[in-house]
């Protein structure tokens, strides 16, 4: 933000006569976006074109055919036609979605669906620059004062009047290039920082995996588990079938249709699968709720018990901070006096390869709870399991700390490119090299 703020500024500035534009430089004009780009109806009747592209996170992308399965049309001739230069906008559902990029520049020939607005450019404007110039209307939510209709749809008649720069065109391409280097050196600072956070995770995985396994100190003898996936423990160790050291919960329901109101709207939280995957070691925040009828085809697992996801996304772990309710998709553990529950739910967290390779592979992979409680884990001494579940959770938070420090540089770089293309494109920062 310090590189932004030193920045030179055009001499002088004047009101742009548009509220969300403000001042513009004093050379600067606008003009209706009729005059700057047309809508691009062109059809792909005869199968033309067969590259399908697709927007993605503000980028068009050409969609491997491999992938071209699912939610597909019967015949590509129903899509519009893009060529290199058009710039296309996702103009549906402003109302219910205010994250997603809904802007996109084409680099390829192909077609795209005609859901999508195409917008041919202008030859006196620059494609890239005009591309900028909606994608910071876009990232800034100026789009969303515009769309009609319950869901705020855009259409065209929302971009015909809409104010573009009437600028000379090098100096629209000289902007455009400014932004091309700088938003890729962001791009990778960012990119450096994410890979930053896949190192620090595994790392933390690393160090989990060790401690429940192997234990904490690396002199003490060690001996074949029997277990290829644990490999050599420390001798005074012991590894045990989870069945033998814990009860097992099956969550349950058993009532169809599941979404029946007439089952929910008490005072028994009920849990989804989801829920495991976002909880933070620990489940307690939830959104639905079961009554006296519905906790009759549920069951209630009691606070305290770890619980792993058995289908879809198999073996995230948490521990249940309430009483609660799951489907069937759910199963709790409450270890036995000799298992720590903390070391049990690292254990777990530690073993979902093993439950995944263990799975039932059908259309979609799940675990029972035969298969489940056939699954062997390391069984230190309770004191020992402890002091490992102490070290973990010192390690785990100087990292998670680490992982969030870089979260926080990477929110910050995204907002400085935001902040920076939107300077550049409104005039707000003279860009390097303009006269």
């Amino acid at each position: 933000m310090a590189e932004l703020a030193s920045m030179q500024k055009y001499e002088s500035y004047k009101d742009s006569g548009v509220d969300w534009l403000g001042d513009i430089p004093s050379e600067w004009n606008v003009t209706p976006g009729f005059n700057a780009y047309a809508e691009n109806k062109r059809n792909n009747k005869g199968m033309k074109e067969d590259r399908v592209l697709s927007l993605s996170y503000g980028k068009i992308i050409v969609k491997p055919k491999e992938k071209l399965v699912g939610l597909v049309p019967e015949s590509f001739e129903t899509y519009q036609v893009v060529e290199p230069g058009d710039l296309i906008i996702r103009c549906m559902d402003l109302q219910n979605d205010k994250t997603s990029l809904r802007t996109g520049l084409s680099e390829n020939h192909g077609i795209i669906t005609s859901a999508y607005l195409n917008l041919k450019i202008n030859e006196r404007f620059d494609s890239k620059f005009l591309y900028y110039y909606l994608h910071s209307l876009d990232t800034t939510k100026v789009l969303y004062k515009f769309g009609t209709g319950l869901r705020q749809n855009l259409s065209f008649q929302d971009f015909y009047r809409l104010p573009v720069f009437d600028i000379p065109k090098n100096l629209q391409t000289a902007i455009a290039s400014f932004l091309d280097k700088k938003t890729a050196q962001i791009d990778d600072a960012i990119a450096i920082k994410e890979k930053q956070i896949e190192l620090l995770k595994e790392r933390k995985q690393i160090i989990i995996q060790q401690a429940v396994t192997q234990g904490l100190n690396p002199d003490v003898p060690m001996e074949d588990s029997g277990v290829d996936w644990i490999g050599d423990i420390p001798e005074h160790w012991e590894v045990k079938k989870i069945k033998y050291l814990t009860k097992i919960f099956r969550g349950k329901f058993t009532h169809r249709p599941r979404n029946d109101p007439a089952l929910y709207d008490g005072q028994y939280p009920f849990f989804q699968t989801g829920d495991v995957a976002r909880a933070n070691k620990f489940l307690y925040e939830f959104k639905q709720t079961l009554n006296e009828k519905g906790l009759k085809v549920s069951t209630l697992i009691p606070k305290g018990t770890v619980v792993i996801t058995i289908a879809a996304n198999i073996g995230d772990v948490a521990i249940l901070d309430l009483d609660a309710c799951f489907p069937d998709s759910v199963v709790g553990f409450s270890p036995y006096k000799e298992m720590d529950r903390d070391f049990l739910y690292y254990a777990l967290g530690n073993m979902k390869q093993q439950f995944m390779d263990s799975s039932i592979k059908n259309t979609q992979m799940n675990l029972n709870v035969d298969r489940i409680g056939s699954n062997s884990l390391c069984q230190p001494p309770i004191e020992e399991q402890v002091k490992i579940v102490e070290v973990i959770e010192n390690k785990s938070k100087a990292i998670d700390d680490a992982v969030e420090l870089q979260k926080q540089q990477i929110e910050k770089l995204k907002e400085y490119k935001t902040t920076l293309i939107n300077s550049a494109v409104t005039g707000k920062i003279k860009v390097p090299g303009v006269v």
